[in-house]
């Protein structure tokens, strides 16, 4: 991209931003935003005027979810505390993106500390509907046009849930390949970076980027697909159930071999143990901010802390525990039945009605629990027209299989 080449296109971005933005509230409020963008375009160039040594990323806008922290932006988290309180060092991972090329086009609105409290995004297929959360703005950003990639955080399902309803793609790493350094954490023992991006070739390019220890695939052969049949599938709608197994016939349709057997018989349990280790380290890590500012939270923050503190030590070091325990046992369940990743629904179904919650993310609590790279995929639309997603799930670190063989079934999904 020339100098020329960089300031159209911010000028092209500005009146998209001007057109959608109002209505969509993707990004954080900043005043004279697209002027500080040309000023960091022009700083850009004069750091790499040789077009021939430029970055991966040079010149191309990002979103970055507003409970990471940026030199020169607040962080505010969605929440009333004064960014004063919430400052810290740059997160490391946007480090990397900016050493990488790229502009911050801006702070994406998050949920009250990527929890369940919303901001003002709308999903931008539907003005009435959730975009998801808690990397709300985010995904709509990507969805919208705004940015080709955007930052996110995953806990329980805060990728991979406002993804599919948004018809993006979300990408969830193996629990510490990408660092949290630099990210308010909400519970660290399960707290993921990772990306929202238009197509899976973004979450890969993104991935080689972030991920220090990043390696080729040793992929020889297209995957084949587990479906953890059993309580868990049991959770999403009517609609939700029909749209998976119809997406199944596709990808058997495409060649791609599908299995189905009984796993996670507890998962009641699991979805207990995560909930509650969710809930015991967000008391800690708000712990001082809570007991100064506790009038400031929102109901639902306040309500997970107040329930975090009432958890017992051996409760709490019961829950770490467990997610090594489910992914030693899921990935038991691939070796004895030769699978290479699980195939699920990447969310109940399409994005409700309304905008006082951003939907529910028990789809995507095992997989985040248990720490395995994740990868959501669109996969058609709902009767009413809405995105409706799948999720595929890998081994614990092996990211770089997921991503190839996820960019295979998005193909065979386009088809």
């Amino acid at each position: 991209m020339t100098g020329g080449d960089i300031h159209r296109h911010l000028d092209w971005l500005e009146d998209r931003f001007r057109d959608r933005e109002p209505s969509l509230q993707a990004f954080v409020l900043e005043e004279g935003r697209f002027e500080r963008l040309h000023r960091d375009a022009d700083a850009l160039l004069a750091r790499y005027p040789d077009p021939k040594v430029r970055p991966e990323l040079f010149g191309v806008p990002i979103g970055v979810k507003d409970i990471f922290h940026v030199d020169g932006f607040q962080t505010r988290a969605g929440s009333r505390l004064s960014p004063e309180e919430l400052r810290g060092p740059e997160a490391a991972s946007v480090a990397l993106l900016k050493e990488a090329g790229a502009l911050i086009l801006g702070k994406t609105v998050s949920t009250e500390f990527a929890y369940f409290a919303p901001g003002p995004t709308r999903n931008p297929h539907h003005p009435e509907r959730t975009p998801g959360g808690s990397s709300s703005g985010s995904a709509a950003a990507v969805a919208a046009g705004l940015c080709p990639l955007a930052l996110g955080t995953q806990t329980i399902g805060s990728i991979i849930r406002p993804a599919a309803f948004c018809g993006v793609v979300g990408f969830k790493p193996s629990y510490g390949r990408v660092s949290a350094e630099g990210v308010i954490p909400l519970a660290p023992s399960l707290d993921h970076v990772g990306t929202l991006t238009p197509d899976v070739k973004g979450a890969a390019a993104a991935a080689r980027l972030l991920i220090q220890d990043w390696g080729p695939a040793a992929v020889r052969r297209r995957p084949i697909l587990g479906v953890p049949e059993g309580p868990f599938l049991s959770r999403p709608s009517e609609e939700g159930r029909a749209h998976f197994h119809a997406t199944c016939e596709r990808l058997t349709g495409a060649g791609f071999e599908i299995w189905s057997m009984p796993t996670m018989p507890d998962f009641e349990e699991i979805e207990t143990r995560h909930r509650r280790l969710v809930a015991a380290e967000a008391a800690r890590v708000h712990e001082e901010w809570f007991r100064r500012f506790r009038g400031l939270y929102a109901p639902q923050t306040a309500d997970l802390i107040k329930r975090g503190q009432t958890v017992s030590p051996a409760e709490l070091e019961e829950d770490r525990a467990g997610r090594e325990k489910l992914r030693g046992e899921l990935s038991a369940s691939m070796d004895a039945h030769g699978i290479d990743l699980w195939l699920s629904p990447a969310a109940l179904g399409p994005a409700p009605r309304g905008l006082a919650t951003t939907g529910d993310p028990i789809m995507n609590l095992p997989w985040t629990y248990a720490g395995m790279p994740t990868l959501g995929i669109p996969a058609g639309l709902s009767i009413e027209g809405l995105p409706l997603g799948i999720q595929v799930t890998g081994r614990f670190g092996a990211d770089a299989e997921l991503l190839t063989w996820g960019a295979e079934i998005e193909r065979a999904l386009q088809s």
